[in-house]
């Protein structure tokens, strides 16, 4: 296996790390909007979204098997598939694409549990164009026929992005909307799943969500809980002073199904709710 990440950022560098475990060791490079040209044992190509970069034209025309895209969409598309779809065109050893797509493309379910089979309805600018982006990446892989997996994101939390910066920074909070209900992702269960899908080049359209979606603020208590510290007043969601990115988030409600993955890849999540999350991040920080 030979595969591109495009944009190796924090999903697809937990994605890599698993990689790098396996036997035979995949070749993996990744891109960056920086000039690194190393990320631990990755090489890195500079590709900032804005134009084509030779250096990875020239590595997609190169044998490279695989390509994961996790480069946020814009107004005008997917910046990898818009800048270098030329350069898949010409690689005759594709053999598989994924592309890393959000559970907000389908908005607002008043709580209800849904699965991939729901409606699309997305209720912001950001998921619209996750919407565009998956129908882009679904074209031209029925063109070129070689198999896509979509992966529908929830919130990605893990060391270094969990509710313990939030409370060691000072901006945690626990906003209570009655009623409302996040799914979350451990980023090392992206990892994993990235991995074991390239691997078997699995094809479809795919939730990765744990199996237990919970109110905001109960994450919130549960890891204040953890190191032992009183956790942030309650905060009516009226009351919250919130950008309006912040207020988005909370438009969607809806409890998301993982069943597919899980029977697709067979497995079970490594850390199923946030409580094993947190505790395995409070573990490995100390």
């Amino acid at each position: 296996m030979r595969i591109l990440f495009f944009g190796l950022g924090y999903s697809a560098k937990a994605s890599a790390q698993f990689l790098s475990g396996r036997t035979p060791r995949p070749h993996v490079t990744g891109t960056t909007r920086g000039t690194s040209t190393l990320e631990g044992d990755v090489p890195m190509l500079h590709f900032d979204g804005a134009a084509p970069a030779e250096a990875v034209g020239a590595a997609l025309r190169n044998g490279l098997s695989h390509v994961v895209a996790s480069i946020a969409p814009d107004a005008s598309g997917d910046p990898a598939l818009r800048h270098h779809r030329p350069d898949l065109d010409a690689n005759p050893d594709l053999e598989w694409l994924c592309y890393y797509s959000t559970v907000g493309v389908y908005g607002d379910h008043d709580g209800g549990w849904i699965d991939e089979s729901a409606p699309l309805e997305p209720r912001n600018e950001r998921s619209r164009q996750r919407v565009r982006a998956e129908a882009e990446w679904q074209d031209y892989a029925r063109a070129r026929g070689v198999p896509l997996l979509i992966l529908r994101l929830a919130g990605i939390y893990g060391p270094g992005r969990s509710a313990f910066d939030k409370l060691a920074d000072g901006t945690a909070r626990r906003v209570i909307k009655p009623g409302q209900v996040f799914n979350r992702i451990h980023v090392d269960d992206i990892g994993r799943v990235t991995g074991l899908a390239a691997e078997q080049k699995l094809a479809g359209i795919f939730n990765l969500a744990d199996d237990e979606p919970a109110p905001p603020q109960d994450v919130v208590s549960h890891a204040a809980g953890l190191i032992g510290t009183e956790p942030p007043p309650a905060i009516a969601f009226e009351q919250a002073d919130f950008t309006p990115m912040q207020r988005s988030f909370y438009s969607d409600n809806k409890r998301v199904s993982n069943a597919a993955i899980k029977r697709a890849v067979g497995l079970d999540l490594l850390y199923p709710t946030y409580r094993e999350g947190l505790a395995a991040i409070l573990a490995s920080e100390r």
